[in-house]
């Protein structure tokens, strides 16, 4: 303790000693951590990009092998579709089917191929030795006998094997060859044999099914299957160092095709796989990615289940490479490693002594300077700080340089922040204000306008209706008197009429416009559904014009709290508005549906033009019209004031080509009835 403590004390006074041991450090303490990390993640790495690598290499075995089934699948399926069996099958001659689907197994390399009935009988078969036993019980039978063609793994018994061919219950035959570390079995040989077993529905030229086609490829010494994935997996040049690729399929535990050597180069064929592999991916049902001692040797490896159409787990598709280079490689880079920290350092440590000599001598002297000031300046500041070395004063000047920055710094961010705020809440009461300036302003205008064109319109109706009325008189004594002397300018008497009646009704709807309050109605309880259909009977002759669809939707069930007719003239003219925007025939929808508990809502949906966005802003202001032939703007304006008198509202949506959807919502109890309602009770508590 007592050596510790003067080691303290001479490292706190000297900047030398520091410097020296900064150096040192390194050597001492970092260097064998760093070179322990850098092995450690070293190795990691390195694991999980072999790993990778398997896992790669078993997804590229895992898609051959399932595009060698689906090869054997298409192949059934395209000898079952062939004109040439079709035509066999209606010549009835077993034998000559026999040949065909002979002829058919060898062209496409199966080793059986039998066409059997619905429910799984033998009809004919591509194997002269081949047994008529029933095949009903197979599930890729019975989903081809159900007209769906599918592929999958199967496991045959000896006995099967032997009644289709007893060839294939020889080729099926591997002894199981002892072998080390795997799961105890008494089994002498495996004699089942792994099929691709494929089955697909026959039809007759009318479309019925007469049967199904049953194929198969057994796997069992197939080293072709093996070989292939083996050369499409690692091909030549893929695996560097010298390292080996292999692939095996097994059945169960034991490897009936495989790649991998025995001694003098045999294949391991009847070799069984480790019980830490059987665990896992027979047990268990899990990917195996990891080393495994694989028949002599340790190997990089993926094993995944193989599973047969009864969803079991039957065997295992297998592929690896050699790790006895890889891991030369990586003992040998590690080492490379390690050298080059050691090196690095001690020439490190060798520089940062010589460069430490040019340090420290100026510290010395800025640390007598400092001294000297400290002695005669009084506005020098050196607060007490542990270390008592010359960096230790020059840091103690910073920090309490940066403590007075800091300090400054936090109290301009508070003043800033607090700025901030007030600017922000500020512009916020000056954003509503001007809201609420332009809502009133906006307001004024309207009213504004909305007295000068009562004023108006008022004095123009009495001047139009004055002359119009004299028109209308003169007219009918006009035709009095000509009588049936008339009949020559009738045509034109008539126009006069209908153009008298014109005037009248523009200087109606000006009045109404300008003077709503006037032309109100009593108010009554009104079913929107019922009066939707009384707008259709009354618009019926313009539907006639044009082939328009109308397409009904209603579900209201609250009614509407409005003047009966006064709604009709609202939806009437939504409906002559919606056909005039559908010359062309269209479709026009009618849906009403409930508003909450509010009241309903009213959508009347053509599938017309539309309105452009620039527009649709405008659509409810006086005397606005997109009609260029027809109509004198004031439809929806009288509509939207009429509405608005009883509480409710009407909005659009609509785009350029996609049609427009006006909707009317309307209140069960209209707003100035409840705002009579309550006055009336205020009235009646005063009374009292």
């Amino acid at each position: 303790m007592n050596y510790l403590g003067k080691l303290r004390d001479h490292l706190r006074a000297s900047v030398r000693a520091k410097l020296l041991f900064m150096v040192l450090l390194p050597l001492l303490t970092v260097l064998p951590i760093l070179v322990g990390l850098v092995v450690y993640w070293g190795n990691t790495s390195y694991q999980k990009l072999l790993i990778f690598k398997i896992n790669s290499d078993l997804v590229v075995a895992h898609e051959y092998f399932r595009r060698v089934m689906d090869n054997v699948g298409n192949d059934v399926n395209n000898v079952a579709g062939s004109s040439r069996l079709i035509t066999a099958l209606n010549g009835a001659d077993r034998r000559e089917i026999g040949r065909l689907l002979g002829g058919a197994r060898e062209e496409h390399r199966l080793d059986f191929l039998n066409l059997l009935t619905l429910d799984g009988r033998v009809v004919a078969s591509g194997n002269e030795l081949s047994v008529a036993s029933g095949y009903g019980d197979w599930p890729v039978v019975k989903r081809a006998g159900a007209g769906d063609a599918s592929t999958t793994i199967d496991i045959f018994s000896p006995q099967q094997l032997a009644d289709i061919d007893p060839r294939l219950r020889e080729r099926a035959h591997v002894p199981v060859v002892p072998t080390q570390n795997v799961m105890p079995s008494d089994k002498k040989a495996e004699e089942r044999g792994m099929i691709i077993h494929a089955a697909a529905p026959v039809f007759n030229p009318d479309g019925r099914q007469i049967g199904v086609l049953q194929g198969g490829l057994m796997l069992n010494r197939n080293l072709d299957f093996v070989d292939t994935i083996n050369g499409i997996v690692y091909r030549e040049g893929s695996l560097p160092l010298g390292s080996k690729g292999t692939a095996t399929l097994f059945l169960d535990d034991v490897r009936i095709a495989t790649n991998v050597r025995l001694f003098q180069g045999e294949r391991a064929l009847g070799t069984r796989v480790s019980r830490q592999v059987h665990e896992k991916v027979l047990g268990k049902g899990e990917t195996w990615l990891d080393r495994a001692f694989v028949v002599n040797d340790w190997y990089v490896s993926g094993y995944e289940p193989v599973i047969d159409s009864l969803g079991r787990r039957v065997g295992m598709l297998y592929v690896g490479y050699l790790d006895a280079p890889f891991e030369a490689a990586k003992f040998q880079a590690l080492a490379v490693i390690v050298a080059l920290f050691v090196v690095i350092s001690a020439g490190g440590a060798f520089l940062s002594l010589r460069w430490a000599r040019t340090i420290f001598r100026p510290l010395e002297r800025m640390n007598q300077t400092m001294n000297e000031v400290e002695a005669g300046n009084p506005d020098a500041r050196v607060g007490a700080i542990e270390s008592q070395d010359e960096i230790g004063d020059l840091a103690a000047h910073f920090d309490r340089l940066l403590a007075s920055l800091q300090a400054r710094n936090r109290e301009l961010k508070h003043l800033a922040d607090e700025l901030d705020r007030k600017v922000i809440e500020r512009t916020r009461e000056l954003a509503q204000a001007n809201q609420e300036l332009r809502d009133a302003q906006r307001q004024l205008v309207m009213s504004e306008k909305l007295a000068a064109i009562g004023e108006l319109t008022a004095g123009v109706a009495h001047e139009i209706n004055n002359p119009t009325a004299v028109i209308q008189g003169n007219l009918d004594v006009l035709k009095e008197v000509l009588g049936p002397k008339a009949g020559p300018v009738m045509q034109e008497i008539r126009l006069i009429d209908e153009q008298v009646n014109r005037i009248r009704e523009i200087v109606t709807k000006l009045l109404q416009f300008a003077r709503p309050s006037e032309f109100a109605g009593y108010v009554e309880q009104v079913d929107v559904s019922g009066v939707l259909d009384d707008c259709l009977v009354l618009v019926r002759h313009h539907l006639q014009k044009t082939e328009i669809e109308v397409v009904k939707d209603y579900r209201a069930r609250r009614s509407a709290g409005i003047n009966r007719n006064e709604l009709q003239q609202v939806l009437i003219n939504l409906l002559v508005n919606a056909v005039h925007a559908m010359g062309q025939g269209g479709r026009l929808t009618l849906r009403s549906a409930d508003w909450d508990d509010k009241g309903v809502a009213i959508a009347v949906k053509d599938t017309g033009h539309g309105i452009r966005p620039e527009d649709v802003s405008r659509i409810f202001d006086p005397f606005f019209s997109t009609k260029r032939v027809h109509g004198t703007g004031l439809g929806l304006s009288i509509s939207y004031a009429l509405v608005e008198r009883y509480g409710g509202a009407i909005s659009v949506e609509s785009a350029p080509g996609q049609g427009a959807e006006f909707t009317v919502w309307l209140l069960t109890e209209p707003r100035f009835l409840q705002e009579a309602g309550a006055a009336g009770e205020a009235a009646e508590v005063k009374s009292r």
